[in-house]
């Protein structure tokens, strides 16, 4: 089964990343883009039947080693 963490900044955290490629995408014609926030996304396959064990791992591999939980949140969901 394969599952995709997707992480990215809490709301209030400053990323610097984002607003640089807001910026570009500003000067590259693109007035109408707003805020920018860059995140991640993980695909992660695991030997399992189960889409409640393949989320559980998810989550446990999230909170220990995939996110900076102080400024990071994410979210876990099956995708095969």
């Amino acid at each position: 089964m394969k599952i995709r963490v997707d992480v990215k900044l809490k709301p209030g955290v400053l990323d610097p990343q984002g607003r640089a490629v807001g910026q570009a995408l500003h000067s590259l014609g693109f007035a109408e883009v707003g805020e920018v926030r860059i995140g991640k996304s993980i695909e992660i396959d695991i030997d399992t039947t189960s889409q409640e064990v393949a989320v559980s791992k998810g989550r446990e591999m999230a909170q220990k080693l995939l996110a900076n939980l102080v400024i990071e949140s994410f979210e876990v969901s099956v995708i095969g």
